[in-house]
């Protein structure tokens, strides 16, 4: 698994925070979309699998599983995200609206990337502090309000997110 966070932080990651201000580039914030992106997708699944055996049909897309009505639309119109968020979609040849930005997410990580930390940005509470898995939680749980969470899943996930960022193994 360390081979498939490397690669998305080298090909995703650091090009989307690259985007925006510096400030919001956080150990911090790396962990919490580590530890999101492993706990909605495994990093791997870029639209949502729903059905047996399971298909990825679903209304959630990219590494993020954004919703078109949720996340998106979140973004490109939040107070604290959209500014930023339309400078991402120029950038990247995407319409500014949350239809172009839902399209997109299943192709582009690092439109991606940059939509997930800006839905963070979101957020009035500071990121949690580095090590607070339930503080961590709770963030995932306001600002992604994933339908149906598996809490088994994320400490171990976010365990694994800590460690990689923790342990200088970002490329």
């Amino acid at each position: 698994m360390s081979d498939v966070i490397a690669a998305f932080i080298r090909d995703a990651l650091n090009p989307a925070l690259a985007m925006l201000p510096a400030a919001m580039d956080t150990a911090e914030a790396r962990v919490m979309l580590i530890a999101i992106g492993l706990q909605e997708s495994r990093l791997v699944h870029r639209r949502q699998l729903v059905g047996t055996p399971p298909r990825p049909v679903g209304p959630a897309k990219g590494l993020w599983q954004f919703e078109r009505g949720g996340g998106c639309a979140g973004v490109v119109s939040h107070a604290a995200s959209r500014y930023w968020m339309s400078l991402v979609c120029k950038a990247r040849g995407v319409q500014f609206n949350a239809t172009a930005v839902w399209n997109a997410l299943e192709t582009d990580d690092i439109l991606a990337a940059a939509a997930a930390r800006l839905l963070l940005f979101t957020d009035p509470r500071r990121l949690p502090v580095l090590g607070d898995d339930r503080e961590a939680w709770n963030l995932y749980m306001r600002a992604w309000r994933p339908g149906k969470p598996h809490h088994a899943t994320w400490p171990g996930l976010y365990a694994q997110a800590l460690a990689f960022i923790t342990e200088g193994a970002t490329p």
